[in-house]
């Protein structure tokens, strides 16, 4: 008898772009799917970091959800205004003419012609916020993902979503420089994979987070 397919967990960051040099989103990532193998077995991890690019950012989200079929996928980006964890709840229709790391501005200041104005994230933003502060962690709530490349993503990854209809989708901001921040890199990588808990587990008891 054939084993049933092991569920998929898609984490994705950005590459830098102007201003940012390095991005903590990539770094990020890599150590937490590195971490989440070891606590979290039962489910496979694929990663990927993202170029921050109008045209070709979406378009790889798209050939990941295809390839993987996620049962997760969690997106993180950085934030300049971050301080803590900022668990974002929407997405919107919008992008900003600012130029990607290839220099290049988006072709519209729409995402999708004649799609919603605003999609919400499937996982439980409000009740993972509030559990990573019983934990320990600092996090906040966001109705504003912005309107770069982070946001573009999401409302991407939220539209496949809804093509597919099992897969859950978020996006966590983190700040970009986590030296200057409440965040260490090692509460970054801790608090993240209680993140991928919860998410993966709606109905998990509080009590049953590991603290910092």
């Amino acid at each position: 008898m054939r084993k049933p397919p092991v569920p998929c967990v898609l984490l994705t960051g950005f590459g830098p772009f102007p201003g940012v040099s390095r991005n903590a989103s990539g770094n990020l990532v890599r150590t937490l799917a590195h971490r989440a193998r070891t606590v979290l077995p039962d489910y496979h991890f694929a990663t990927a970091v993202l170029p921050t690019d109008w045209a070709s950012a979406p378009r790889l989200v798209a050939a990941l959800h295809t390839r993987h079929a996620p049962a997760l996928a969690l997106h993180f980006g950085v934030a300049a205004s971050a301080q803590c964890f900022r668990i974002e709840s929407q997405a919107r229709n919008r992008c900003r003419a600012s130029p990607d790391a290839a220099g290049c501005l988006p072709p519209s200041l729409e995402l999708e012609m004649h799609g919603p104005s605003i999609r919400l994230v499937t996982i439980g933003a409000r009740a993972i916020a509030a559990a990573l502060e019983t934990a320990g962690y600092a996090a906040s709530l966001s109705d504003d993902a912005g309107s770069y490349l982070c946001n573009a993503v999401l409302y991407r990854s939220l539209a496949l979503m809804e093509h597919d209809g099992t897969c859950q989708v978020g996006f966590i901001h983190i700040p970009a420089d986590l030296s200057k921040s409440s965040l260490t890199p090692t509460g970054a990588v801790e608090g993240a994979l209680e993140i991928i808990k919860l998410a993966l587990e709606p109905s998990r008891p509080v009590a049953a987070l590991t603290s910092i």
